[in-house]
C-alpha cells in the first residue's frame, strides 16, 4: 500500500529522493541541466509530499507559491523501479488537493521536452500546455502546464 506523508524540504527522505531526481535529470537534460537546476533549490519549500511503499520512500513532489492564486509543482519524482504503478498521479493529486485546501486556484509547472514520461503524466492528469512562464519564457527546451483546481470546502 502507498502512504503519502506531508512534510517539508528538510525531510531526509525527500532530500535523498531529490538527489536521485537530480542525477536522473543530469543525464536527460544534458548540457541544459545547470540552467534548470538553479531554479530547484529546496531551502524555501514548505509543502512537500513523500510517498512510501512498505515504509520505503518511492516518490516525492512539492508545491511552492508562485503568486497569490497559483502554486507551482516542483520536484516530482518516482524511483525507477516504482514507476508505472500510479504513484506519481497519487502524489500529484494530493499536491493539487493541498493547494486547493490552501485556497489556491491553479497549479502550474515546468518540465523539459526530453521528460517524455513527465509530459505524459501531466497530460493524463488533465494539465494543459501553456505559454512558458517566468524564468522559462523563451526556453525552447521547456514545456509548461497549468491546471485549474477544484475548490474543496
Amino acid at each position: 500500500m502507498i502512504k503519502v506523508v506531508k512534510t517539508d524540504s528538510k525531510d531526509e527522505d525527500f532530500i535523498a529522493l531529490v538527489k536521485d531526481l537530480d542525477a536522473f535529470l543530469a543525464i536527460t537534460d544534458g548540457e541544459d541541466h545547470s540552467f534548470y537546476n538553479q531554479f530547484n533549490a529546496l531551502d524555501h519549500i514548505k509543502y512537500v509530499l513523500v510517498a512510501y511503499y512498505n515504509h520505503v520512500p518511492v516518490g516525492c513532489g512539492a508545491i511552492k507559491q508562485y503568486d497569490t492564486n497559483t502554486m507551482e509543482i516542483k520536484r516530482m519524482f518516482t524511483t525507477e523501479k516504482s514507476r508505472g504503478k500510479g504513484i506519481a498521479s497519487k502524489i500529484l493529486s494530493e499536491l493539487e488537493r493541498w493547494a486547493s485546501d490552501l485556497s489556491f486556484e491553479k497549479c502550474i509547472l515546468e518540465t523539459g521536452i526530453r521528460q517524455v514520461e513527465a509530459i505524459a503524466l501531466y497530460k493524463k492528469n488533465n494539465y494543459t500546455i501553456i505559454k512558458n512562464y517566468g524564468q522559462y519564457s523563451g526556453m525552447k527546451e521547456s514545456i509548461c502546464f497549468e491546471k485549474k483546481l477544484k475548490q474543496h470546502g
